[in-house]
């Protein structure tokens, strides 16, 4: 039955996610220090996870996940822009907290939510489209987000952002783990050169530990924020749980994509936000409550559009 299928995608989700938020609430885990479980995930976990599926899809695979890369690019990218320059002429708010709003809500939690709901819709081949996916926001909006805080951290020591600078923080953001191993995986691929399986076991091994502990990791990141519901809040949740899939579906009537992937790029565009904006806000000083509550509404809500998104289209 679609109920019991649908179940079956969100319900070890969501457990695993309440579970970390309830171990960070009840100071079972350091909730407020989160860098060790955080490294786990985001330079270890992921990354081989990641790097062992692209790089164990065939050319063609690989080659055709490139609609889907595009579609979902072009689609975090827009919604990125569009909340970035509302936040700054309606909200009044800095660059570098605009640019924090703008990713959380225009980076889906691909990490924690993506990779698990995928695995669970189509299978173990669901994890290249994650990578591919990741790789494209990695890429496209996460050094954006990086020179932006760089341009507000120079401010504020009342220094001008320099080129050099700007490359730093360019740098920064494509050299981390979780972008590289995509990467270097989407390139292994195209090189028609098959994945050795000693080292793909070996990289399967720590990589299948990386659903499980990301959703664990969001939930007791969440449980260290403090949530506050106002106007924007709502907004923003709307702009990711449905405003997002849409326009997916609006990025696929200009950029012709196959049926399946479509599908995946829809769904995975409807996974809710994304932490990364929390994480910045953290490492740039900056106030990350309005981040947490925005991660917080779009999580929860998501239980909803989700459930929606995969019986429209998976319906069994």
């Amino acid at each position: 039955m679609m109920s019991n299928a649908i179940l079956m995608a969100l319900g070890p989700v969501f457990f695993v996610l309440l579970l970390g938020y309830a171990a960070g609430k009840f100071h079972i885990v350091d909730n407020l220090h989160v860098d060790a479980l955080n490294a786990l995930v985001m330079d270890f976990a992921l990354p081989a996870s990641l790097f062992a599926a692209t790089a164990s899809a065939s050319r063609r695979e690989m080659i055709e996940q490139i609609p889907l890369f595009l579609v979902l690019g072009v689609t975090m990218l827009l919604l990125y822009l569009a909340w970035y320059f509302a936040a700054r002429g309606f909200s009044k708010v800095s660059r570098s907290e605009a640019s924090l709003q703008a990713l959380t809500i225009g980076f889906p939690n691909l990490a924690g939510v993506g990779l698990p709901i995928m695995t669970s819709v189509v299978g173990p081949a669901g994890t290249v489209p994650v990578a591919v996916a990741l790789a494209a926001g990695s890429i496209l909006i996460s050094p954006l987000t990086l020179i932006m805080a760089e341009m507000g951290a120079a401010k504020a020591r009342g220094e001008q952002m320099t080129a050099r600078q700007v490359l730093t923080a360019i740098r920064r953001a494509i050299t981390k783990p979780v972008v590289l191993a995509p990467a270097l995986g989407i390139l292994f691929s195209l090189s028609d050169v098959s994945l050795d399986a000693l080292a793909h076991a070996s990289l399967a091994l720590i990589g299948s530990s990386a659903a499980g502990v990301a959703l664990f990791l969001t939930g007791a990141i969440l449980s260290a924020q403090s949530f506050r519901l106002d106007w924007k809040i709502t907004a923003a949740t709307v702009a990711s749980d449905i405003v997002r899939p849409l326009l997916a579906v609006a990025v696929i009537r200009v950029i012709p994509v196959a049926q399946d992937a479509a599908k995946t790029a829809i769904l995975l565009a409807a996974v809710p936000s994304g932490f990364f904006g929390i994480l910045f806000a953290v490492n740039y000083r900056l106030d990350s409550a309005r981040a947490g509550s925005m991660v917080i509404a779009s999580t929860a809500f998501s239980v909803v559009t989700l459930a929606i998104a995969i019986a429209v289209l998976f319906p069994r």
